[in-house]
């Protein structure tokens, strides 16, 4: 009898570990979301004050061009000068500005990817756990599997928090874009990987359908 009930205690022990494991994992894909959506609005942030900073050199320029007329000639040279400089700062953040836009959509184009994987993941992970078909070491390793997608993901969300914290550096536009690449490439391997690992799991759990409805039941869960 006490063998009996070990024996039972062992086996839900063993069910239960995937389970347990998931509710770990949903949090921190949550929390990966959130990280991300951050970044998003951090660039936002920065383009706005970029925008800002060109709008006063720019009431700053009319200033002085009003003030032309009320200049003596010996004072024409200093307006002049003071002219110039206005107008290469002008140019300058005008130029930042460009180059903060162009990087951002490709943040968030990085960024949109990193959210689609962690959904995916969590509507795949959700269906393949209450899927009959996968046993309990199945579930294990797939959460083994997802758990190092997360890190994947929340690894290249490292590196897009880079980018951003780098237009308040002196990061050059060369180093900045070859970390954008890199993120790129990144997330584009990831979001390849899951799909892929989502799908052979998907066709594992046809293979096992044992009726004609069963199969069709699957196929309808999975959309295949």
């Amino acid at each position: 009898m006490t063998k009996r009930i070990l024996f039972i205690l062992v086996l839900l022990t063993a069910t239960l570990t995937p389970v347990q494991q998931t509710q770990a994992a949903v949090p921190w894909a949550e929390i990966i979301k959130a990280i991300i959506r951050r970044v998003v609005k951090a660039v936002d942030l920065v383009i706005q004050r970029r925008q800002n900073a060109v709008i006063k050199l720019q009431n700053a320029q009319k200033a002085l061009e009003n003030t032309m007329a009320k200049l003596h000639l010996d004072e024409i040279t200093d307006w002049v000068k003071k002219q110039r400089d206005l107008y290469k700062e002008y140019y300058d953040e005008l130029k930042k500005v460009k180059a903060v836009i162009s990087y951002y959509f490709r943040i968030k184009q990085i960024a949109e990817k990193e959210i689609l994987i962690v959904e995916q993941y969590q509507k795949a992970w959700g269906l393949f756990q209450n899927d009959k078909h996968f046993t309990a070491a199945e579930l294990f390793y797939m959460q083994k599997v997802y758990d190092g997608i997360l890190d994947e993901t929340a690894r290249n969300v490292d590196l897009l928090s880079l980018v951003v914290k780098s237009f308040t550096t002196q990061m050059s536009d060369v180093k900045r874009l070859e970390i954008i690449d890199q993120a790129a490439k990144q997330v584009d391997k990831v979001y390849d990987e899951l799909s892929s690992f989502n799908h052979e799991n998907q066709l594992l759990s046809l293979s096992r359908a044992k009726t004609e409805f069963d199969a069709k039941v699957v196929k309808e869960l999975y959309g295949l």
